[in-house]
């Protein structure tokens, strides 16, 4: 059967049987930088086609349907436009600052690639304390945000970034209290651990009501944390301008362009790592023989399977509900996912205290 772990496991064997150990670790970086800058491009152009491709579903439309068979190469000829196009410079802006925001984004979005596991055994870190490292670096990446809003000299593109600030702090503090809970059910910050613990059902399943209040405030702050409609409010229909990222065209448009879909991604890759197993197969209990057939699709197809599905829910929310206001968005955010996840919260360490096994 294919398996990316057998196949990791044969290049890592090879290297080091033909390699000074020292020298094998650093073909192993190249390799891995390589494959995420293959990954990053291969969700831009897939991510921006499912995109058009679904709202044009959802509004009875054709969609792209020119360029290519079906018009799957409109994002290959969006990706070459933007690359022909001259990078422009505003006067008056932080040079520094400003060139550095959009490469501090998709730094970021490259990082959190780390401990995610792509399939059994195919992983870059499996750090300890991955949950926790997850969170930590996905919170700065609203530092290159409010740079780019900064040192752009414009005050919408500083307007953009303060409202884009103050959405992602805010409902970072529901999404960390979502991925606690799932923590405390399992008793480990490691996603190996969180996914092996799914073995016999996933949380979402077999976590009852705590796990599903988690999942559904876990989504709803995750579409406000990668900024997406309804909670798109870099821009304001009022300014009719880009927000944080007004003054940027070419390719540091395009890298900022690129982060918000890889980040769709990755809080959609962590939302199914979580909440429903990772790469793990769907199991049942100890239905032995059921678990069995499930085991013969390719980890690697259960956990891309369940991370798209959640990032067609998060794209089903933008062609479906009217956009907020920011004030009804921190509205939301503080009278009721925080009280909510906080009691969540409780609720399930009381449980796991009262030594109530799932």
């Amino acid at each position: 059967m294919f398996s990316l772990e057998n196949i990791t496991q044969v290049v890592h064997n090879w290297l080091y049987e033909t390699m000074h150990p020292t020298l094998a670790l650093m073909v192993e970086f190249a390799i891995i930088g390589v494959l995420v800058i293959a990954l990053f491009a291969f969700l831009g152009l897939v991510l921006v086609m499912m995109e058009r491709k679904v709202s044009s579903w959802m509004q009875l439309r054709l969609g792209p349907n020119r360029i290519g068979p079906w018009g799957w190469f409109q994002t290959v000829a969006d990706t070459v436009k933007l690359i022909v196009k001259e990078g422009m410079t505003p006067n008056n802006v932080d040079r520094l600052l400003f060139n550095l925001a959009p490469i501090l984004v998709i730094i970021v979005s490259m990082v959190i690639m780390a401990p995610l596991m792509f399939a059994k055994g195919f992983q870059i870190w499996d750090i300890n304390i991955g949950v926790l490292f997850v969170s930590a670096v996905s919170s700065l990446s609203v530092i290159g945000i409010l740079m780019a809003g900064w040192a752009s000299n414009n005050k919408y593109s500083l307007l953009g970034a303060m409202r884009s600030g103050a959405q992602i702090v805010s409902y970072e503090l529901s999404a960390g209290l979502a991925m606690l809970t799932i923590v405390v059910l399992t008793g480990s910050l490691k996603v190996s651990d969180i996914i092996q613990a799914q073995e016999t059902g996933w949380w979402l399943f077999k976590g009852h009501i705590p796990a599903i209040i988690a999942f559904v405030i876990f989504i709803i702050a995750a579409t406000a944390e990668t900024n997406r409609a309804p909670f798109d409010l870099a821009e304001a229909e009022s300014e009719l301008t880009a927000g944080f990222h007004t003054e940027y065209s070419g390719m540091k448009f395009a890298l900022f362009f690129l982060a918000e879909y890889v980040n769709i991604f990755v809080v959609c890759a962590i939302g199914a790592t979580l909440f429903l197993g990772g790469w793990m197969p769907f199991h049942v209990g100890n239905w032995e023989q059921f678990n069995h057939i499930m085991d013969y699709i390719p980890t690697s197809i259960w956990f891309f399977g369940k991370t798209f599905f959640l990032i067609f829910v998060i794209m089903w929310f933008r062609w479906t509900f009217p956009r907020l206001r920011i004030d009804q968005l921190l509205n939301l955010e503080w009278k009721y996912l925080l009280p909510i996840s906080i009691f969540n919260i409780l609720l399930v360490t009381v449980i796991a205290l009262a030594g109530w096994h799932f």
